[in-house]
């Protein structure tokens, strides 16, 4: 609650020359880097040394699209951009890590192998690292945060994606004292999504081709939210950062408005639709058959906790909390996240005081790679949002015991035998030519966890 004061503190003391700005590196300028941007250049106090993407030029378009003065980020090269006190556009990330004055890093890329790649060697240079990748953050985060803290630097999710906001309302109703029975966020979703393709995504978003066009979209990207995979995805990193679980089956997309909130989201042994008390999952916006929701959470995030006593109860009603029928269970919510616009709260709160704003404390979710349809062996899997598989949510210890495969190396890799639709793909089902590294940090990760 104190970051605007400390930032105004910082730009003060660079004024004078005492200090200097807060001063921050970006990977990837896609539609969640663009919205840092956006905001950033606004923060007096904080400079963008350097944006590094694979497409320079695309970097640069993204950087006018969001309003950035085309001076201002013309800088040669990061020594230059660090002396006039502006921004330079790069190819080779590595370039970010060794810049000793750069203190944060946003790993934006969307991409699980390089995201976990940029991670750690952030980390190993001693910079903290706000991870809006999910993707990097499900499939190895418990292991960097663990190398973060042991290089004494900070590995934060992203403010403003629903993940962090969700483990907002989390500390918030423990630091109240309260019972945490379920924590999820809102989302369109109904059963027929699944199967959804890149090539099917924008019918479902009801947007033209001229639209589509128009704007700065990734249809894979997109798709994923379709086909539920982002869910599980983040889902199973917010169980990581609470030490709540997901379900035993997988994610329920329970449809629930407002002001059924607590009462879905309760155990089923007291009238709700939860298997037990301390699990995330997800409000659906959408009926099964296509019916809109009533005052829908969409666009937000929630969690569900239970009063200790009945005078706390008492007050439930008092207050005009949304319980459930027997008024012992509540729910709190935020109806709307930001994306990008507020991640500028992940970079001051490591930078300026030292915390994350959610970050992966164990192993306890995993995101897994799921049949779209029928696979046969020689078949390559193209990963989130793709052509062949979907994301499921579920408990690490079913995962690792099972031998299923991560969707974060569903990458890319080739089928050695036929995996049936709906079947969670194996270990055992692929065969790695590339990316052993990544392979070799989830079985530290896992050996880590103790499972």
């Amino acid at each position: 609650m104190n970051l605007a004061a400390l930032l105004a503190e910082r730009a003060g003391a660079v004024k004078s020359g005492s200090a200097q700005p807060v001063r921050v590196g970006i990977i990837g300028a896609g539609k969640f880097g663009s919205m840092v941007l956006a905001q950033l250049r606004h923060l007096a106090g904080l400079q963008v040394v350097a944006v590094a993407d694979l497409d320079v030029k695309k970097a640069r378009t993204a950087l006018a699209r969001v309003g950035w003065p085309d001076s201002q980020y013309q800088a040669a090269n990061i020594e230059a951009a660090l002396r006039e006190g502006s921004t330079c556009v790069v190819e080779d990330a590595e370039e970010l890590f060794r810049c000793e004055q750069i203190d944060c890093i946003v790993e934006a890329t969307g991409h699980p192998l390089a995201g976990t790649r940029h991670a750690l060697h952030a980390v190993e240079h001693g910079k903290h690292v706000v991870m809006v990748n999910v993707e990097a953050d499900v499939l190895c985060g418990p292991l960097i945060a663990e190398r973060a803290r042991k290089n004494g630097v900070i590995y934060s999710m992203a403010y403003g994606d629903q993940p962090a906001i969700i483990c907002e309302l989390v500390d918030w109703a423990r630091a109240c004292g309260f019972d945490i029975v379920a924590a999820g966020k809102g989302m369109n979703f109904e059963p027929r999504y699944r199967y959804s393709t890149p090539d099917t995504v924008w019918g479902f978003f009801g947007w033209s081709e001229e639209e589509v066009a128009a704007g700065d979209f990734n249809p894979k990207m997109y798709n994923s939210f379709t086909d539920g995979t982002k869910a599980a995805i983040e889902m199973a990193a917010v169980a990581n950062a609470t030490g709540l679980d997901c379900p035993d089956n997988g994610l329920a997309f329970p449809p629930a408005g407002v002001h059924d909130l607590a009462r879905v989201f309760s155990p089923e042994s007291d009238g709700g639709r939860l298997s037990r008390s301390g699990l995330v999952d997800i409000a659906a916006s959408q009926e099964p058959d296509g019916r809109e929701v009533l005052n829908n959470i969409r666009y937000g995030v929630f969690v569900t906790f239970k009063a200790k006593d009945e005078y706390s109860r008492a007050c439930f009603k008092q207050y005009g909390l949304l319980t459930d029928p027997s008024g012992w269970y509540a729910s709190m919510w935020r109806p709307f996240h930001l994306i990008g616009l507020e991640t500028s709260i992940s970079i001051l709160s490591a930078v300026l005081r030292g915390e994350a704003t959610g970050s992966a404390l164990s192993f306890r979710g995993d995101a897994v790679a799921t049949a779209k349809r029928d696979l046969k062996a020689g078949e390559m899997l193209d990963g989130e949002g793709g052509f062949t598989v979907w994301a499921n949510a579920l408990p690490a210890s079913i995962s690792v015991a099972q031998d299923l495969l991560p969707m974060g190396l569903a990458h890319h890799v080739r089928l050695v035998r036929d995996v049936a639709k709906n079947q969670a793909v194996r270990f055992s089902d692929v065969q790695f030519d590339n990316n052993l590294d990544i392979v070799e940090l989830r079985k530290q990760m896992v050996s880590l966890a103790g499972l």
